[in-house]
C-alpha cells in the first residue's frame, strides 16, 4: 500500500473513532479491554497520535521516551482533544517530506512509510474498540488494508523480542486470507520470538509449484476477520481452523500487544 492510502485510512478511521467515542460516552466499557472505559481509550489514542506526530515533525534518530501524559480534562473535553491530536497527526504525515529521517521501530521502506502504516493500524483497531463500545456496526475495512495489518502484526510486531507468543515445543502456524491474493503467512513458533515468512497465498498448485510444507495449524478466512481476530477484537468462530487448535488458545493467551 502507498503512504497516501495509509494516511487516508488514518484520517477516516480517526474521525469514526471520535464519533463512536462521543456516541458511547466516557463511561462505556471497551468489550475487548474490560479494564478500560471510553475515557481510557480516548486518552491512550490521543497520547499516541501526539507522540507519533512529534517523530514526524521533530525528527530524531532514537527513541525519546513514550507518549507524554494527557492534560487534566473534563469528560466534555476528551473527544475534542482526541480530534485535535488526530488532525495534527494527519497533517504531519500529509506534509512530511518523502525522505524524512526519523526514528522507527519496525523495518519499512522509509520512516514516513512506517509511521503512516503503524498509526493507520493503531487507529483502525481502536476505532473498532470505540464502535463496539457504542454498540455500532463495524465499518468494513478494505481487504488489502486488513491483509497489510496481518503482515505488520505477524512479520513485524511479533518478530520483536518483546513478543510473548512462544512455546517450548516448536510449532508452525499458517494464516491464509481467502479474499486477498499473496496473503498467506507461515509462522514458526518456538521459545524465541516468532519467525514469519509471507508466501504467495491461494494459488492453485501445479507441477511447477511444490506443495506447501505441512504445518501444525491453519487459519483461513476473510482478511478483515483474521485481522480483527488476531488483534483479539473478534471471536475466531467465523474462521476455518484445521489442525492443532491449541495454537489458537496460545494466541488468545499470549498474542495480545
Amino acid at each position: 500500500m502507498e503512504i497516501t492510502e495509509f494516511v487516508e485510512t488514518l484520517r477516516l478511521d480517526g474521525g469514526l473513532l471520535a464519533d463512536a467515542a462521543e456516541q458511547a460516552g466516557p463511561d462505556a466499557p471497551i468489550p475487548s479491554c474490560p479494564e478500560w472505559r471510553i475515557r481510557d481509550l480516548v486518552t491512550h489514542v490521543g497520547r499516541v497520535h501526539r507522540w507519533a506526530a512529534e517523530f514526524v515533525t521533530q525528527p530524531v534518530d532514537h527513541r525519546t521516551g513514550g507518549p507524554a501524559e494527557a492534560p487534566d480534562m473534563t469528560d466534555d473535553e476528551l473527544v475534542p482533544w482526541l480530534r485535535d491530536g488526530h488532525h495534527r497527526l494527519v497533517v504531519a504525515l500529509h506534509t512530511a517530506p518523502q525522505d524524512l529521517e526519523t526514528w522507527a521501530f519496525l523495518p519499512a521502506p522509509s520512516p514516513l512509510a512506517f509511521w503512516a502504516r503503524r498509526q493507520a493500524h493503531e487507529t483502525s483497531v481502536h476505532r473498532v474498540d470505540a464502535q463496539q463500545a457504542a454498540g455500532s456496526a463495524l465499518t468494513p475495512l478494505p481487504s488489502a488494508f486488513a491483509a497489510d495489518g496481518i503482515d505488520e502484526l505477524l512479520a513485524g510486531i511479533h518478530s520483536m523480542d518483546r513478543s510473548r507468543l512462544r512455546t517450548d515445543t516448536p510449532k508452525t502456524l499458517r494464516v491464509r486470507a481467502t479474499d486477498t491474493t499473496d496473503a498467506e503467512w507461515t509462522v514458526s513458533l518456538s521459545d524465541a520470538a516468532p519467525a514469519t515468512v509471507r508466501t504467495a497465498g491461494p494459488v492453485p498448485e501445479t507441477p511447477l509449484r511444490e506443495p506447501a510444507a505441512p504445518v501444525d495449524c491453519t487459519i483461513e478466512g476473510p482478511a478483515e476477520e483474521i485481522y480483527l481476530a488476531l488483534w483479539n477484537r473478534l471471536p475466531w468462530d467465523g474462521l476455518k481452523v484445521t489442525g492443532d487448535d491449541a495454537l489458537i488458545a496460545l494466541w488468545r493467551e499470549r498474542g495480545g500487544i
